[in-house]
């Protein structure tokens, strides 16, 4: 079976979603907005929700970007659903182990199991001065600290055995023997314990990782239980794919971890009413906007590129500092298809470069099985170019395909997020 989330964001993933008639720019502070869109997803099976993060505001004339704090959203989002996952990017730059630990607890109790967390190192120098830096660590330190930040947390969520509760109210709240600090000291950290939030639902939430660069493909491998991949085409997922899945073997994990490249999908009941959907998206982006968003993937000024002209040339990836990932769909994009400036702005306005499928429900179906079973995905990470048009589109129309087909769910048969990923509840160590 497929497995797909659902990654929540603004107006949708095309960066002039906000600027359309239908768009609820107005609600995006409503947390009922996302309320329905959680339970629109519930509604097609979907595994989870998704929400990423950032911590600086550039642009911000461009559209909106990030409005509430995902793990607040989320936690009011489980109150208003019974089975769909819920998972939060968490920023091992800027947070604490016992901050991060304490709040993905928490949201697991409350919502019965459902909590995952996206663990990132954040990228930019903006977001870095927010928090206390002049700039972000350098790649390497960012990438240790993310690994020693895992492995505090789930020190932290260990601190307390199963059935370590007593409330026995004639004697302990607590068997006293059965918690236990972690002192936890490293390079980056200093962590005495336990937490005070007894142990998860689930053992632990689950870790989410979407790192596309070497150290990021090493950290998914040691800890990842599933993962959010980049892939412009089906030959740069297997690529991807071959290699994580390799990697993870090499770590000795024997266990099967679900990669989920994102996916944005234009969809109409012709091939050319999807194509009219995403062009009347395209034609509503003024250029600057695109260019700002370019110059931020590809980390150099580009506001005076001529739009009708070759893209210029780039560094290769290997000496760029940036997020790699994206950086190196770029790179594709501009092998594969030579395009014009103009060109590469349309091909990134929606998911900056995540694959794209435009058609009837059928064409999308038989993509997305053909990446399937051929090794470049174990499902998806969807992300609507808008909301919610784009979501009950997909939840409507592809899903009842899929599912006619065996490929996804009728029905939920868990009630955990582990569950529905077919991840086993972690046994304390």
């Amino acid at each position: 079976m497929m497995h797909i989330n659902l990654f929540l964001f603004g107006c949708g993933h095309h960066n002039a979603a906000w600027r359309h008639p239908d768009s609820q720019v107005e609600r995006l502070g409503d947390i009922r907005y996302y309320e329905e869109m959680a339970q629109l997803a519930e509604r097609g099976k979907l595994d989870a929700v998704f929400f990423a993060d950032g911590h600086a505001t550039n642009n911000i004339t461009d559209g909106p970007r990030w409005f509430l704090e995902p793990v607040t959203m989320l936690t009011a989002i489980s109150r208003a659903t019974k089975h769909i996952g819920l998972v939060s990017t968490i920023s091992s730059t800027f947070f604490t182990p016992f901050h991060a630990a304490r709040l993905m607890a928490s949201l697991d109790h409350i919502s019965g199991g459902r909590a995952g967390w996206n663990v990132v190192t954040s990228m930019f120098d903006v977001e870095a001065r927010n928090h206390g830096y002049e700039a972000m660590p350098g790649h390497a330190e960012r990438y240790a600290r993310a690994e020693e930040f895992i492995q505090a947390v789930l020190q932290l969520w260990d601190s307390w055995d199963d059935g370590a509760l007593l409330n026995d109210r004639a004697g302990d709240y607590v068997d006293e023997s059965r918690v236990r600090q972690i002192n936890h000291q490293g390079a980056h950290f200093l962590v005495d314990g336990p937490l005070t939030v007894p142990r998860p639902p689930q053992g632990n939430p689950v870790l989410f990782q979407a790192g596309a660069s070497d150290h990021g493909r090493a950290l998914a491998a040691k800890y990842a239980e599933a993962i959010y991949a980049v892939a412009y085409d089906l030959p740069s997922a297997q690529a991807y794919y071959s290699d994580v899945k390799a990697r993870v073997k090499t770590a000795g994990r024997q266990v099967d971890v679900p990669i989920l490249p994102g996916l944005v999908t234009f969809i109409g009941s012709t091939e050319a009413e999807a194509r009219a959907k995403q062009r009347a998206l395209d034609e509503l982006l003024p250029a600057e906007t695109s260019l700002r968003q370019l110059q931020l993937f590809i980390d150099q000024d580009c506001m005076n590129w001529e739009l009708d002209a070759p893209v210029p040339p780039l560094p290769p990836l290997e000496v760029f500092t940036g997020p790699k990932g994206r950086y190196a769909t770029v790179l594709r994009i501009i092998e594969r298809e030579k395009p014009t400036v103009r060109q590469l702005l349309g091909r990134l306005a929606a998911g900056g470069g995540h694959c794209t499928m435009v058609g009837t429900p059928e064409q999308v179906a038989d993509q997305m099985e053909h990446w399937f079973r051929n090794g470049g995905a174990d499902g998806f990470n969807l992300m609507p170019p808008m909301q919610p048009e784009s979501v009950q589109d997909f939840v409507d129309h592809v899903i009842p395909i899929l599912q006619q087909r065996g490929l996804f769910r009728r029905d939920y048969e868990h009630a955990t997020l582990r569950g529905h990923l077919g991840l086993a509840r972690p046994v304390r160590v």
